[in-house]
């Protein structure tokens, strides 16, 4: 079974969520709306959307360091404690 990581799919069922428009001057602007202030530009859709994933993955970091309630995406709510097992269990 291939490990789940809950950051990366927290990220894709975000990136899933984006919403992509071509701008008059034939740039491309994404966000994705349940992540208010996630918003990118590039001058090529693929330019866009990779620019869209550097912002939310800093968004993510700076949200949890600060401890910023994050939207729950995709059944993945990040503001939850994380669960600690003991060293024994390991």
């Amino acid at each position: 079974m291939p490990a789940k990581y809950i950051l990366s799919e927290y990220l894709e069922q975000a990136m899933s969520e984006a919403l992509y428009d071509k701008l008059e001057d034939g740039t491309f602007t994404g966000k994705i709306p349940a992540c208010k202030g996630v918003i990118a530009f590039g001058t090529t859709l693929r330019e866009c959307e990779d620019e869209l994933r550097s912002t939310l993955e800093d968004w993510i970091l700076v949200g949890l360091k600060l401890g910023h309630p994050l939207p729950v995406i995709g059944g993945i709510d990040l503001n939850k404690e994380p669960i600690r097992e003991s060293v024994d269990a390991v």
